[in-house]
């Protein structure tokens, strides 16, 4: 098995910045992509930004230009960030840090919740 923790999340004003981070322990194996949903409430849950391994980061159009999502700098690959700046009310959300493995699929993290008042 793998856990994912996440931390980071909190309250903050529109046009505040938050980093969440997302640490991977236990049955690691080869990694095909790192990344980040979140999940508003009564939406359904959406890509927020993941990176493949090898290859580049990819965005939700919404959040391209404010949001940078990267790796740990060991290249271990057991760390994901999001760093999010301008945030936005339309932000709020659970966000959900997710690791793919080859042979052993999609894990989850717990979540954590970050607001954005307005």
């Amino acid at each position: 098995q793998v856990q994912l923790v996440e931390s980071g999340g909190g309250s903050v004003l529109a046009g505040g910045s938050l980093r969440l981070s997302c640490v991977a322990s236990g049955s690691i194996a080869r990694l095909n992509a790192m990344g980040w949903f979140r999940q508003a409430p009564g939406k359904e849950r959406e890509v927020v930004a993941f990176i493949i391994d090898g290859g580049s980061a990819n965005y939700a159009d919404s959040v391209k230009g404010r949001f940078t999502i990267s790796e740990d700098e060991d290249n271990a690959k057991n760390t994901v960030y999001l760093q999010m700046n301008s945030l936005k009310a339309e932000d709020t959300g659970v966000y959900y840090c997710y690791r793919d493995q080859w042979g052993s699929g999609r894990y989850w993290g717990q979540g954590t919740q970050v607001t954005v008042s307005s």
